[in-house]
C-alpha cells in the first residue's frame, strides 16, 4: 500500500520551479569540488522525528495526522517500515537513521525487546536489499524510560549500567547486521542535578569504561563502523558530561579514547552550550574529530533545544565551509534530526520540511565552496595573523624564543600597531557571496 498517495517522486525543478514537492537548489548529480551533492552533503532521515514523533509538548498532546497511526504495537511498527522507505525512495535520499526503539516497542522483558527488534531489523533488511537508501547510524534510547532517570553509564545503579551494556551490545549487533557506517552515543542523561548526590568521578570512570567496553565488542564481533559522540550541555539534566567538543574532547583523551570516537554535532545543541553552529564544527575539524552532522537549528526566543528544519543560509554557508575544509564527512553525514512543527501535521510537511533543508544545505555548500575558491576568508585571516611569519612571531611560532628574548624585544618597542578585524566589512563580503550565488542560479 501507498502511504503518501499525494506525494510523487521529489525531483530537482530549479530555483524558477513553483512545486512546493521540487528541489530548487539541491540538485544531486551537481558536483560541488569533484564530488556531486548527494556523495558530498550525504542527507539522512531521522526515525524518531519523521515517522514516531505525535507533536505533543509539555502544554498539549499530539497533533500529527499520521496514515499508520491507526495500528498499534509491531503492526504499527512494522507499518513504519513500509512507510519509511516509502518516503526514503520518494524523497530520494541515501541514508537514515533511527534509535533501536524507534523501530521496534520494548516489551515486558529485555528479552521480549529484543525479540521485538530482531522481527523489525529482519524486515528493514529485506527493504534494503532493493532500496538505495542504507543506514548511516543507529543508537540505543537510554533516556526515555524510567529506568534511566539517573542516568545510564553513569547511574548510580549497577544493574542500570548493565542493562545500558545490554542494549548497547544488541546495537552493535544490528548496525553490523544492517551495514551501518557509523554508531552513535548520545547521553541523554549522562550527567547530574546537583554535586549533593553525585560521585562524578566513579560516573566519569564508568562512563569511560562502558566506550572501552562498546569499542572491544565492536572490534570482537567485526564492527568497524565510526563511533561517534554526540555533544549536548543540557536537557535533561543541569551538568551533561558531553556539554560541547571541547569538554568532550577533554574527556576522550583523559581516558584513552581519543582514537576510537569522533563527533557528531548538532546545531541546536551548539546553540544551547553557548556556541554557533560553525565554532562547534571548527573544534571538531581542528582537531580531527568531525565525524557527521545532525543537521537542524534552535529558535533564538526560545531557550531549549527546538529542534527546528535549518532553513538559516548564513548557518548553513559557515556549516558548509567547515565540512568542506574536512574534505567532507567520510562516513558521517547530514542527518536531519529535525521536527515539522506542531501545527504541521499533515503527512506531505513531512516532504515540505526535507526539501527546505536540503536545498538550505545545497545553497551553503555552493556558496562554501566559493569562499574557499577565492580565498576570501583564508587571506584575511593570513594577512591578519602575517606578524607570525617573519621575526619574533616566526621565531615564537617555532619554539625559538623565550621570555628574556620576548622581554627585550618589547623593551625595544616603540609603536604597536594593530590591524582592524573587519568583522563588519567580512559579514558583509558573506552576504554578497549569498546574494550572487543566488542570483547566478535564478538566471
Amino acid at each position: 500500500m501507498s502511504y503518501f498517495k499525494n506525494v510523487g517522486l521529489v525531483q530537482y525543478e530549479g530555483p524558477n520551479s513553483n512545486n512546493p514537492l521540487a528541489y530548487k537548489y539541491y540538485n544531486p548529480k551537481e558536483t560541488i569540488n569533484g564530488k556531486s551533492m548527494e556523495e558530498l552533503l550525504r542527507f539522512a532521515v531521522s526515525y524518531w522525528h519523521t515517522f514516531t514523533m505525535e507533536g505533543n509538548d509539555p502544554f498539549g498532546q499530539g497533533t500529527m495526522q499520521r496514515p499508520y497511526g491507526h495500528f498499534t504495537g509491531m503492526d504499527l511498527a512494522k507499518a513504519r517500515v513500509e512507510a519509511s522507505f516509502e518516503f526514503y525512495e520518494k524523497l530520494n535520499v541515501p541514508f537514515f537513521c533511527f534509535h533501536d526503539v524507534d523501530i521496534a516497542p520494548e516489551g515486558e522483558t529485555l528479552t521480549e525487546t529484543f525479540k521485538n527488534i530482531d522481527e523489525i531489523v529482519a524486515m528493514i533488511k529485506q527493504y534494503m536489499e532493493t532500496s538505495k537508501t542504507k543506514l548511516l547510524w543507529n543508537t540505543a534510547n537510554m533516556f526515555s524510560h524510567p529506568r534511566w532517570l539517573h542516568g545510564a553509564a553513569t547511574a548510580p545503579n549497577a544493574d542500570v549500567f548493565a542493562y545500558a551494556a545490554a542494549k548497547v551490545k544488541k546495537g552493535l549487533e544490528v548496525g553490523k547486521e544492517l551495514g551501518a557506517e557509523n554508531y552513535v552515543f548520545w547521553g541523554g542523561r549522562e550527567g547530574y542535578e546537583t554535586l549533593l548526590n553525585t560521585d562524578m568521578k566513579l560516573e566519569l570512570d564508568n562512563l569511560a569504561r562502558f566506550f572501552h567496553m562498546a569499542k572491544d565488542y565492536a572490534k570482537e564481533i567485526n564492527f568497524d563502523a565510526q563511533f561517534l559522540i554526540e555533544p549536548k550541555p543540557k536537557e535533561p539534566t543541569t551538568h551533561q558530561y558531553d556539554f560541547d567538543v571541547a569538554t568532550s574532547l577533554s574527556f576522550l583523551q583523559k581516558y584513552g579514547l581519543q582514537n576510537d570516537f569522533k563527533f557528531n554535532i548538532e546545531a541546536n545543541h551548539a546553540t544551547l552550550a553557548g556556541h554557533t553552529f560553525e565554532h562547534e564544527l571548527h573544534v571538531a575539524r581542528i582537531n580531527g574529530m568531525l565525524g557527521s552532522v545532525d543537521a537542524n537549528q534552535g529558535d533564538t526566543l526560545l531557550g531549549w533545544d527546538t529542534d527546528e528544519f535549518p532553513t538559516d543560509i548564513y548557518s548553513t554557508t559557515l556549516a558548509m565551509v567547515e565540512i568542506l575544509k574536512n574534505d567532507g564527512l567520510g562516513s558521517g553525514g547530514l542527518n536531519f534530526d529535525a521536527k515539522v512543527r506542531r501545527t504541521s501535521f499533515d503527512p506531505e510537511d513531512l516532504f515540505f520540511a526535507h526539501i527546505a533543508g536540503m536545498d538550505a544545505f545545497a545553497i551553503g555548500a555552493k556558496v562554501a565552496q566559493r569562499l574557499i575558491d577565492d580565498k576570501v576568508l583564508d587571506n584575511f585571516i593570513a594577512d591578519r595573523y602575517s606578524s607570525f611569519t617573519e621575526g619574533i612571531g616566526l621565531d615564537i611560532v617555532e619554539g625559538k624564543t623565550d621570555f628574556h628574548q620576548l622581554e627585550q624585544h618589547a623593551l625595544n618597542l616603540t609603536k604597536i600597531e594593530n590591524k582592524s578585524g573587519r568583522t563588519e566589512q567580512l559579514k558583509a563580503t558573506l552576504n554578497k557571496y549569498i546574494l550572487e550565488a543566488y542570483a547566478t542560479v535564478t538566471v
